[in-house]
């Protein structure tokens, strides 16, 4: 008897296991088409840092309900064409596998050119909204003024000597966007970066030119009071970020619209 009860109890645990493995399978499925929880976001750091550098865009995105891929890539180490086509492919391969609806990217500086770069020679099927955040599109002539410095050379590395303006930038070689891509640059120049900012026509956040983050194409830009370095942190250029994402636009846009 009691030998028929334990048989019985493990045929009901069994398919009660099975109809729970089934039923979270079919919640997993419905999740993954509907709703921009499933469209996933990939982050591009810049020259000289790592992905810790774009963490508080990444929790803020992932409390909007997007998956978040903060791509960690070793840029002082290669060019910007061996960078974009090693890494970004890593970021997609996860995309993937979780059937995205959309991919977006959210880039800072040389992170934007990475992006310029690989779409300029592959496709990515269901390209969302991307947001560059304080790009070198037309490169910085502050790697002009340092090329040649042997500190310079080594802190950089292969991809800060191709951001320069001269004919040799790669950033100049690359077509205008044919995507959606919204620019969010800076105007307002750390203190360290002083010498910099003197050195760079126009406004500038520091090392890039207000006029060298424009992008031939993009749908919307946005110049806010910040420097180059922590552009990725302020709240009002995440909440413009999310904004672009969602919709394609900044929030400020709204705001240039004529009155119907």
């Amino acid at each position: 008897m009691s030998v028929c009860r334990t048989a019985s109890k493990s045929v009901f645990l069994f398919l009660l296991g099975a109809m729970t493995a089934s039923n979270a399978t079919a919640m997993q499925d419905t999740i993954r088409q509907t709703g921009s929880a499933r469209d996933f976001v990939i982050l591009l750091h810049g020259l000289g840092k790592s992905s810790s550098s774009m963490d508080n865009m990444a929790a803020a995105l992932s409390r909007e309900n997007y998956l978040v891929i903060n791509q960690d890539y070793p840029s002082r180490e290669q060019t910007i064409e061996t960078l974009a086509l090693d890494n970004i492919p890593k970021a997609l391969s996860q995309c993937r596998q979780d059937n995205s609806r959309h991919i977006h990217f959210v880039t800072h500086s040389m992170g934007g050119i990475l992006l310029r770069y690989y779409l300029s020679v592959r496709k990515i099927a269901g390209l969302g909204h991307s947001v560059m955040l304080s790009p070198p599109n037309h490169g910085s002539e502050i790697v002009d003024l340092l090329r040649d410095n042997v500190l310079f050379q080594w802190l950089n590395g292969p991809a800060g000597q191709q951001l320069g303006t001269g004919k040799d930038s790669l950033p100049l070689q690359l077509d205008g966007a044919d995507y959606s891509v919204g620019v969010i640059t800076g105007n307002r120049p750390a203190f360290y970066d002083g010498y910099f900012a003197a050195v760079i026509p126009g406004s500038d956040d520091g090392k890039v030119s207000v006029d060298s983050a424009k992008l031939q194409g993009m749908a919307d830009f946005l110049v806010v009071p910040l420097d180059h370095t922590f552009i990725m942190n302020a709240a009002e250029v995440i909440r413009q970020t999310i904004h672009f994402l969602k919709f394609g636009r900044f929030a400020q846009a709204e705001a240039r619209k004529p009155a119907d």
